[in-house]
């Protein structure tokens, strides 16, 4: 078995010390850190995310696989910064004002990661104005929102009316999450688009930025 193939499997499985020592292995060998980033981590996210959907994997083994690719990417960051590669898409990620769960924001944060997305968490309990700070001085192409409890999805739509105001609703998708929420709500609310699942939140993710899954 190659050891790109390896690396795939690594994640998949999410053995994190695996996936390190593989890379690591890749890095001393003069292996270029995109192939094995486009050959075998994504594809490996790929796999991840179509087990979540068949109901094959469920939320524990979605985490030690995000796990494992944050684990895999971290050696590779500073060869990737040297070489000038940039991110396919900058997305903003919290968890909104009075809520303080962050299971589920960890996941959608280590599955964009996956994705090749640069991502800036903000947090749990982040207040709309923190969002309109956080949107003005990274210009994100993205912000997702998270709630898990009922009582605080209003925060939401503060949040994005908060964004609107500021005059920076225009330059940046907004997608939301989280337990309570659903399409019709998401709609409501003045949000771009509502994913049920990480996995959702990735292919919603690249589909605004305009790349297809």
């Amino acid at each position: 078995m190659a050891l790109v193939e390896k690396l795939y499997d690594a994640i998949v499985d999410g053995k994190s010390q695996e996936a390190v020592t593989i890379v690591n292995e890749q890095i001393a060998a003069g292996a270029d850190p995109m192939t094995l980033i486009s050959g075998s981590m994504i594809p490996a996210m790929d796999e991840v995310g179509r087990l979540f959907q068949e109901k094959e994997y469920f939320v524990p083994e979605l985490m030690l696989a995000g796990r494992a690719m944050k684990a895999a990417m971290e050696p590779l960051r500073p060869l990737l910064a040297a070489a000038g590669v940039q991110p396919i898409g900058t997305v903003l990620v919290g968890t909104v004002k009075g809520d303080l769960h962050d299971i589920g924001k960890n996941l959608v944060i280590s599955m964009l990661e996956g994705a090749g997305f640069r991502v800036l968490d903000l947090g749990t309990d982040v207040a709309p104005d923190k969002f309109v700070e956080a949107v003005r001085d990274h210009n994100p192409h993205i912000v997702c929102l998270s709630a898990l409890l009922t009582v605080t999805m209003t925060a939401m739509k503060s949040t994005i009316d908060a964004i609107k105001d500021a005059g920076l609703r225009r330059g940046v998708k907004i997608l939301v999450g989280g337990a309570p929420l659903s399409e019709k709500y998401a709609m409501d609310i003045g949000a771009d688009g509502y994913g049920a699942t990480a996995t959702d939140a990735v292919d919603l993710a690249r589909r605004q930025i305009g790349l297809s899954n």
